[in-house]
């Protein structure tokens, strides 16, 4: 059983007129998405909204012991039957985006990333689409458990040298977003969570502003609540030229029913998987 903490706040930042980021935490269901929406005509506030509500609604469907649910048939072997289900939802909230682009010349083009975390008895997941990082906070360090879907990240891993001349725009050039195509294919990992880990989801707004080290510095002394809060005023603080928009969780407490082997051995299968793709 895992005890989750949470707290999430979207604000508008200092120079945008509308909000296109849209969140989502329940502490009870143990799980968390950020999406950050793109589009003109209020298109992006759109795209975000329908992520983060399908996403709820379809995981949703799995709390109720009661209900016999259909899984969605875009199944990976090497993933867990909840990792599965997660991907499902982006994939189900994929069709809903882009259908709707479709058929409104209003949102034509609009998309969405996604960043989303769901905890299991034993295991974290974490699946994303687009640039809004998840990072995880473990043993008084940081690192980042989402895959950037940008120009720059991609040829920063192919030739770190040659990104290093890309143009600054290419930093927020998405190469995957959700609603843009008919497929997608969102990176997910499978790890272990301890008692006293902390997770950071947040759209771009916060990330261009604030540094991973001082998005640890910020939470591991700090309550979900003021650290959440003090992370969006540093962003604004330092400009707010976008919208922020945070979660920051905490793992209260966690009993594992048989250790952390099996989520280990799960994380390095998927890392092997993926790799074996590129």
């Amino acid at each position: 059983m895992v005890v989750i903490e949470s707290t999430g706040i979207s604000d508008v930042g200092r120079k945008r007129k509308g909000n296109e980021d849209a969140f989502f935490t329940d502490d009870s269901m143990n799980l968390y998405v950020v999406a950050d929406g793109m589009g003109g005509h209020q298109a992006g506030e759109v795209a975000s909204k329908i992520v983060v509500e399908t996403i709820r609604d379809y995981m949703k469907r799995f709390n109720d012991t009661d209900r016999d649910v259909e899984e969605l048939e875009d199944s990976d072997i090497s993933l867990s039957k909840d990792a599965n289900r997660l991907v499902s939802s982006i994939h189900l909230a994929n069709k809903g985006v882009y259908g709707l682009s479709q058929t409104n010349e209003s949102y034509e083009g609009m998309g969405s990333t996604v960043s989303a975390v769901f905890f299991t008895e034993e295991n974290l997941i974490a699946a994303n689409v687009g640039d809004s990082p998840i990072y995880l906070i473990h043993n008084g360090g940081i690192e980042l458990l989402s895959v950037p879907h940008t120009v720059l990240a991609e040829q920063a891993a192919i030739d770190p040298e040659g990104a290093g001349r890309l143009a600054p725009h290419f930093r927020h050039m998405l190469t995957q977003a959700v609603g843009i195509g008919l497929t997608l294919k969102p990176d997910v990992c499978e790890t272990p969570c301890f008692r006293g880990d902390m997770l950071v989801l947040s759209s771009d707004g916060l990330s261009d502003k604030v540094t991973p080290a001082e998005i640890l510095e910020t939470v591991r002394n700090e309550s979900p609540q003021k650290a959440c809060q003090a992370l969006v005023d540093l962003a604004n603080e330092r400009g707010g030229d976008d919208n922020v928009t945070v979660i920051v969780l905490k793992v209260k407490d966690k009993k594992n029913r048989s250790g952390g082997l099996k989520g280990f051995i799960s994380k390095i299968g998927n890392i092997l998987y993926k790799f074996s793709f590129k």
